[in-house]
């Protein structure tokens, strides 16, 4: 029986397998590297369209932050003027209401008594003056009790004015002038504020 050699056989088909192991090894390391380089170039264009947003993002807040200032700047104005409006109209509705202060005055001042201040601040007065006799600031105060434009009189204080000549005493009380708005309180104001917001 003949004897055949197969070992150079073998040993061609092991480097034949070596090498397109190698070249398959090398085509995958080629292709790994061209799918890297692709995605490598379609972040990098993904972070430049996002960095191109962000950029314009960034100017269009800009712009907007700078109309919210000049709106905030324009709504400061709108409170100056419109509180600026609120005195004038005051103003304007106590005009005729210090008219008839002074014209009710002399009208509930009874004989014997004389003023030496009288000092208004929003709806109340503060009545300084000079009197004969204590049964006349009563008298006062009922006059006052029964005005159409000044009451609510509060006396505070009745002394003897020893430095005068004849004798007299000094009194202070306070009132009120009908028709004068009240001040509102933080609280009113508040609540005004919650309620228009409401709306």
């Amino acid at each position: 029986m003949a004897k055949i050699n197969l070992l150079p056989w073998r040993a061609e088909e092991r480097r034949e397998r070596a090498r397109k192991f190698y070249s398959m090894l090398v085509l995958s390391k080629m292709l790994t590297a061209l799918l890297m380089g692709v995605v490598h170039l379609t972040y990098i264009d993904i972070i430049a369209d996002q960095q191109q947003r962000n950029t314009y993002l960034d100017s269009e807040i800009k712009v907007v932050d700078k109309e919210i200032e000049e709106i905030e700047a324009l709504e400061k104005q709108r409170a100056d003027l419109e509180q600026r409006m609120g005195i004038i109209q005051e103003l304007q509705q106590s005009r005729p209401l210090n008219v008839h202060l002074f014209d009710e005055l002399p009208r509930v001042l009874p004989e014997g008594i004389f003023l030496t201040e009288l000092v208004r601040k929003d709806n109340k007065l503060t009545i300084r003056g000079k009197t004969e006799s204590s049964p006349r600031v009563a008298a006062f105060m009922r006059n006052i009790e029964s005005s159409e434009w000044v009451g609510s009189p509060d006396l505070d204080v009745i002394s003897a004015d020893r430095k005068s000549a004849t004798p007299s005493s000094d009194f202070l009380l306070f009132a009120l002038h009908k028709g004068v708005k009240a001040p509102e309180s933080d609280a009113d104001a508040k609540n005004k504020k919650k309620k228009g917001g409401s709306k």
